[in-house]
């Protein structure tokens, strides 16, 4: 484990790599293995969030850099970063996108500003039963991942466990929460610690022994079902009513922000 210096150390690199980008930031946050609640000592650091580009980017006819990816090794820190454009970002939202939503409600906040909590409080709105779809999917990646593996790995498997847990949570709830250790305190899945717990010993123990497979899948095929079932009966709308607050917010953040130059 980290000491408190070395974390000091790692939320003042994170500072300064958000503070680097060319535009402003709305926020940014972390996401990956550390918002999920199993990160090993080694994961990278997944930084996301949403950069405001200039008035004249906007409007003009030149390319536009709507999305912003760096990823870079330094003082023993991996650091994948990714920003979109505020207009991007925003109608990200209003499809049924988990992942944008989880970038957007993550407790680990790096930079944050109003238009940030402001944000935050918009977006329930964009909530919809069509969530589930994006969680199976997302789930069914992941399952095939870790099937065709050999041998097969816990990481595969966790994000599968996760990815269904945040899913049928969004749909009895209305709520987003993505760290996996917080959820499985409500869904009781006796087998998560352990997995955590082999992922983070270290690449020894990060397979699952070849006999698992048949429970695990079982178990997969089980939560698939739950979610199909909390997705049909949720209580969240078929279309979300976000759309003119964001637009009104959009319009505000680019005559606020946008005046900014690189």
């Amino acid at each position: 484990m980290r000491g408190i210096e070395t974390i000091m150390d790692t939320d003042a690199y994170l500072k300064q790599a958000a503070a680097a980008q060319p535009y402003p930031l709305l926020f940014s946050t972390i996401s990956g293995a550390h918002l999920y609640g199993f990160p090993s000592p080694d994961s990278d650091y997944d930084l996301r969030g949403v950069h405001v580009l200039p008035l004249t980017d906007v409007l003009g006819l030149m390319n536009k850099e709507e999305t912003i990816e760096v990823s870079r090794r330094e003082d023993g820190i991996d650091l994948d970063l990714v920003t979109h454009d505020v207009g991007r970002f925003f109608h990200l939202l209003l499809r049924p996108d988990g992942s944008v939503l989880e970038q957007l409600y993550s407790p680990l906040v790096v930079t944050t500003t109003p238009e940030h909590e402001e944000l935050k409080a918009i977006a329930p709105g964009c909530h919809t039963r069509f969530h589930a779809r994006h969680y199976l999917g997302f789930a069914a990646s992941q399952w095939k991942l870790f099937e065709k593996e050999n041998p097969r790995r816990v990481k595969p498997l966790l994000y599968v466990f996760r990815v269904l847990l945040t899913g049928l949570y969004m749909m009895q709830s209305g709520e987003v929460n993505a760290n996996l250790l917080e959820l499985n305190e409500l869904y009781h899945l006796p087998y998560v610690p352990d997995l955590v717990a082999r992922k983070n010993s270290g690449p020894e123990k990060a397979s699952l022994p070849e006999g698992d497979f048949e429970f695990f899948q079982g178990e997969y095929t089980r939560l698939v079902r739950a979610l199909e079932e909390a997705g049909e009966n949720t209580f969240l709308p078929d279309v979300g009513s976000a759309r003119p607050a964001l637009n009104d917010l959009l319009i505000r953040v680019r005559l606020k922000m946008g005046q900014e130059t690189r």
